[in-house]
């Protein structure tokens, strides 16, 4: 890392209190070790003497790595927007759950010296593409680090959809919305719904329904190769949502098309913490 990191991104989540200190010191710490800083928008109030740029925009600019601050939900954004491009993230958890941003900020600048001293490592996480179709056509495209949803809407009735699996066909389902989950998501919207937690490192999806009406349509653990394609029966009030945070209305008949993403976030990790560390943490296992 000290030899080829050049420019650093810094990606953050307005709003929280303790952002311009947190801000003000990275910075420094960046400055002090020879590193270029650019931020996004959202940053740029609290980091005013650096170039700014749309989220978006972040990866054309080509930066080393990037530091994301906030919770899970500035990281998913930022994994979106990066991930295409191969550049690594550093995740710092400002927010209280924190399965993804799990370097704490008591351990930020540990961490930087780890990854500026080639002592970090870096952990590939799956995403999930999907394809909108509309009478025949492409109408979006979405990858997601979590996970990709068909839901009703608050008012609407119970949804119906099929579903379907390399051609073919698995079940109709009728209930509340329908996850489809990587690794990463197996512990965000799947679990919550009763589905399983699978290792980061698992080569496969969870196909989780919500509050089904038939009790024995349960989760549905597949291959990541799989196809799943999602068609929508339901006239009225359906939606779907990538990452609980791109949402796209749906019409009856539309198909959600879902497979592997060609694109991976690099995440950067701690060797001295593994994912069986962040579970006991952060879901209170028992210790030993």
């Amino acid at each position: 890392m000290a030899k080829s990191a050049k420019l650093v991104a810094i990606i953050s989540k307005p709003g929280q209190l303790e952002l311009a200190q947190v801000v003000g010191r990275l910075v420094q710490w960046l400055q002090a070790h020879q590193f270029a800083v650019i931020v996004d928008r959202e940053t740029a109030a609290q980091a005013p003497d650096y170039e700014a740029d749309a989220r978006e925009a972040i990866a054309s600019r080509k930066p080393d790595f990037a530091v994301v601050l906030g919770g899970d939900g500035t990281l998913l954004a930022a994994a979106r927007a990066v991930s295409k491009a191969g550049i690594p993230i550093l995740a710092v958890n400002l927010g209280s759950l924190g399965f993804l941003t799990e370097v704490p900020l008591s351990e930020l600048y540990t961490t930087l010296e780890a990854m500026h001293e080639n002592r970090c490592g870096i952990e590939l996480r799956a995403m999930l593409h999907c394809q909108l179709i509309r009478e025949g056509k492409c109408i979006g495209n979405h990858d997601a680090l979590n996970d990709v949803v068909v839901s009703k809407s608050t008012m609407a009735r119970i949804a119906d959809f099929d579903v379907q699996l390399n051609g073919a066909f698995i079940s109709n389902y009728k209930a509340d919305a329908l996850i489809i989950a990587t690794p990463t998501g197996s512990t965000a919207y799947s679990l919550a719904a009763g589905g399983p937690i699978l290792a980061p490192d698992v080569a496969a999806f969870v196909i989780t329904p919500v509050s089904p009406h038939a009790l024995t349509n349960r989760p549905l653990v597949v291959q990541d190769a799989a196809n799943i394609v999602i068609q929508v029966n339901s006239s009225e009030g359906m939606f779907l949502t990538v990452d609980g945070q791109v949402g796209t209305p749906l019409l009856q008949g539309d198909r959600v098309e879902c497979g592997k993403s060609s694109s991976h976030v690099q995440l950067f990790r701690q060797k001295n913490k593994t994912f069986f560390d962040v579970l006991r943490q952060k879901l209170k296992w028992g210790q030993r």
